[in-house]
């Protein structure tokens, strides 16, 4: 037996009546049935709004109702098919609304969320940007945000956490070593774009760091991960230094010091005023140093010790070569990321 609905009090029978409008807006042609399921209201109450909205709308100039200042609907749709459909609408479009370029800088940043592993809910955003489409001035420009594989892999990886099993998988790390690994994995973690893998690496019997992007041939296997509860705890920061790590000078503005925060730079010798100074990074690999020079070109140099000045400018130098031997200049320098990962 059908659970008959709720009366509606004054408040809530408003509320229904404002939620109404915009329902039927997003659709061009909806049933009596449909509404009533979707508000849980009965076919009744939904008949009874909609003659209501009919007779709704703004006075003219005159204070006068006219017939373009009510809302209105295809009436024998209605009456003899039970079936809405606006055709007219008061004030409603007379309300602020997004240019189409302001509508396409907002549908882009929601197909990026889209395309992050973390925003589950991708049906909820793809409602949001045709809504956004709809309602603007003019229509948005096309706009289209490449995905990668990451969200396929952390679903992989997820997967093998929530049946307590071991994921192998090919890691290249920084250097350029490739090697095959199983892992326990414990947890996914993002930093800025990238994002790591913390487990049980069976290879180096630790606790390891993993990016996502250096992974191939990633899988799930049947073997039960072990327990790590007491005898390796998790770290709560996700670069953790060690007895091993190499302790490299660096020399740049005092001003920019804090554009290296994530490495944790420990100043030596404070420069005068106008002047550089120095400052002592701890880094697991001198090829790590890579990418730092790189992204902050003309403003860091690499001091001492000196394997480490020549492992930066043996890659400046390679990278300079490409572009000598390519006539057309277009070659590409590949970008030996230093992650700070501790596979």
């Amino acid at each position: 037996m059908t659970a008959k609905p709720a009366a509606l009090g004054a408040s809530d029978k408003l509320t229904f009546l404002l939620s109404l409008v915009p329902f039927l807006m997003d659709h061009d042609r909806v049933s009596v049935t449909a509404v009533a399921d979707h508000f849980g209201v009965s076919p009744e109450r939904v008949r009874d709004a909609v003659n209501l909205i009919a007779m709704s709308g703004v006075p003219g100039e005159t204070r006068q109702y006219l017939h373009g200042d009510l809302f209105d609907i295809q009436w024998d749709e209605f009456e003899a098919n039970d079936n809405i459909v606006l055709t007219h609408l008061v004030a409603i479009d007379d309300s602020p609304r997004f240019s189409a370029r302001e509508a396409a800088a907002l549908i882009a940043g929601l197909q990026y969320l889209s395309a992050l592993p973390e925003n589950g809910d991708r049906d909820a955003i793809a409602t949001l940007m045709a809504k956004l489409t709809r309602s603007s001035t003019g229509a948005p420009s096309q706009l289209a945000v490449s995905r990668t594989d990451a969200d396929v892999t952390i679903s992989v990886i997820q997967a093998a956490v929530r049946a307590g099993t071991q994921v192998e998988f090919d890691y290249l790390n920084s250097r350029g070593t490739a090697e095959h690994r199983c892992v326990d994995p414990l947890r996914i973690e993002s930093v800025d774009n990238a994002w790591y893998l913390r487990g049980w690496c069976h290879l180096r019997e630790a606790m390891r760091t993993f990016r996502l992007d250096r992974m191939s041939d990633l899988r799930s296997t049947d073997v039960p991960a072990d327990s790590h509860d007491d005898g390796a705890p998790l770290p709560d920061t996700l670069f953790e230094g060690s007895a091993d790590d190499l302790t490299v000078t660096i020399e740049l503005p005092e001003a920019a010091l804090g554009l290296l925060a994530d490495y944790g730079p420990v100043p030596v010798a404070p420069g005068a005023a106008g002047q550089h100074s120095r400052a002592q990074l701890r880094v697991s690999h001198f090829h790590g140093l890579k990418r730092l020079v790189a992204g902050l070109a003309g403003v860091v140099t690499v001091v001492d010790p000196g394997p480490a000045r020549q492992t930066v400018a043996d890659w400046a130098a390679a990278g300079a070569a490409r572009y000598d031997n390519d006539p057309a200049g277009g070659a590409r320098i590949d970008d030996d990321r230093a992650d700070g990962t501790s596979a």
